[in-house]
């Protein structure tokens, strides 16, 4: 039974208090209608001075990784280093975090910053400032989908969408140049390589020349002449195969599965001419050499160094051909799904709910304040005496 009573009588000191409370803010209303009045005018001139932003978007597509038909398959029948060259022609590969990191780095931003003033147009002082204001000017994204979404936001409507477009733009030439240096570093390579081939070939042709002039020399066995182009070919291979090498040596360790199989398939080769060359007579592949008279064997030998240095400029002239398909070759080629459009609407601020949210702001501040001086207002003549002291303390400072 007491504790029914108890149950009652704090039930009724809740309504009380609520009553209470009622009251104080139907007492003060004045001063929340004053106070939310001019917290909404406030906000709605503020809103006023807001510029308006717009925001326009552009879409690329980064290039999907390579299927192996067109350049690839053909650069695959050309073997050895052609497929180096093919490498260069598949470009800086799909990776759209590749591409999100290109787009956010100083070079594209500085392009960007010179080619539409935009120092003047943010009104910096500095690059460094106008860098921090195309930053935040900028928002790059990657879908699940690949989809690279390139957005701009500019109080100008038509910079909006210029400033999305310039970014892809200069996303484009910064490919090119990194996909041009790598393919034009393999070009390089070949062309100094192919250099001295053909020193070494003049050489082989003039001494074979002179050799055959000289012993007045016509014709050679032609199954002499079989095993020496057979070893040429192997020679040729076994060139390309080094080569390779010393290109795949460049960009990895020894312990890279590429590099362990290239020095397995240079070792094979060697095995080979080592079979032709050693057991088969000794001569370099050339049967019954002890039948051959010294100038013919000779002869065969040189004509042996001909065959082999025309083999091995053949194959490094269809690579260094290849490289320089692949140099000149536009190898970025993302594709650009949407240009930016002139945006015909702003995307901010939202002068609505700027003015609602300061409303709902300042009712809730206004009866906090309310409350505090209703609070004050009560205290016992003690408390106030209190309270005013530590206020005239406040002020004192000698």
């Amino acid at each position: 039974m007491t504790d029914k009573l108890n149950q009652v009588q704090a039930a009724g000191e809740q309504e009380i208090d609520l009553l209470k409370l009622m009251q104080v803010i139907v007492k003060r209303k004045k001063l929340i209608f004053k106070f939310c009045s001019v917290t909404i005018v406030a906000a709605v001139l503020y809103s006023l001075t807001l510029p308006n932003i717009y925001s326009a978007t552009a879409k690329i597509l980064p290039p999907q990784k390579d299927s192996g038909g067109g350049l690839s398959a053909l650069l695959g029948q050309a073997g050895g280093l052609a497929g180096l060259a093919g490498m260069a022609a598949g470009g800086l590969g799909g990776s759209s975090e590749l591409y999100l990191g290109i787009l956010k780095s100083r070079s594209v931003g500085d392009a960007v910053i010179k080619k539409l003033d935009l120092v003047s147009v943010y009104k910096s002082k500095t690059l460094e400032a106008a860098r921090k204001g195309l930053d935040g000017a900028v928002k790059v994204q990657a879908g699940k989908d690949g989809i690279i979404s390139i957005t701009t936001e500019d109080t100008d409507p038509m910079r909006s969408a210029l400033l999305a477009n310039t970014l892809v733009d200069e996303l484009g030439k910064t490919t090119v140049r990194l996909n041009l240096t790598k393919a034009g570093t393999e070009r390089v390579f070949l062309e100094k390589r192919l250099s001295l081939v053909k020193r070494d070939l003049k050489t082989a042709e003039e001494d074979l020349k002179s050799y055959a002039q000289a012993n007045k020399i016509i014709q050679v066995d032609s199954q002499a002449r079989a095993s020496i182009e057979g070893i040429a070919r192997l020679k040729a291979e076994l060139a390309a195969k080094e080569v390779q090498l010393a290109v795949l040596s460049s960009n990895q360790t020894e312990q890279s599965p590429e590099v362990k199989s290239m020095r397995t398939g240079i070792s094979r080769i060697q095995a080979e001419l080592g079979a032709l060359a050693g057991t088969q007579g000794g001569g370099g592949g050339i049967p019954a050499i002890g039948t051959i008279p010294e100038i013919g064997l000779e002869y065969l030998r040189k004509m042996r160094e001909l065959k082999t240095q025309e083999a091995i400029f053949e194959q490094l002239t269809k690579q260094y051909e290849m490289a320089k398909l692949s140099e000149a070759k536009d190898s970025s080629s993302f594709q650009t799904l949407d240009e930016a459009v002139v945006p015909v609407r702003k995307s901010s601020p939202s002068r609505a709910l700027l003015v609602i949210l300061a409303a709902t702001t300042s009712f809730f501040v206004s009866i906090l304040i309310i409350f505090v001086q209703e609070y004050f207002a009560n205290l016992p003549d003690a408390d106030k005496r209190t309270m005013e002291n530590i206020r005239m303390q406040l002020f004192i400072f000698k």
